[in-house]
């Protein structure tokens, strides 16, 4: 599996993009069909605390759509709740195809 880092308007620093890649690389416990992974970090401006956001989409062959998208105060956590939300996706799309 390649995972992808690309952050927008600022560098992530080593620590992070080995946090993501520590994250990012567990979905393949739940599919292990995973071709690339894209993480794309943004910080928006706005005066809100939560205004860092990360786009994780999975490319896994014959499914399309696995994307999520999360705003959190940290990079990190920002990370590992979309991690969760895709756990949750490719959960429900290995179920679909055992049927």
């Amino acid at each position: 599996m390649e995972i992808n880092v690309k952050s927008l308007h600022f560098d992530a620093d080593k620590k992070l993009v080995e946090f993501i890649n520590n994250k990012v690389g567990k979905l393949s416990q739940v599919a292990d069909n995973i071709i690339e992974v894209d993480v794309v970090l943004k910080l928006e401006k706005s005066d809100v605390n939560e205004n860092k956001i990360a786009e994780i989409s999975v490319n896994i062959p014959k499914i399309t759509g696995i994307f999520a998208k999360r705003n959190a105060k940290t990079f990190e956590e920002a990370v590992d709740l979309s991690c969760e939300a895709l756990k949750t996706q490719l959960k429900k799309e290995k179920g679909k195809q055992r049927e």
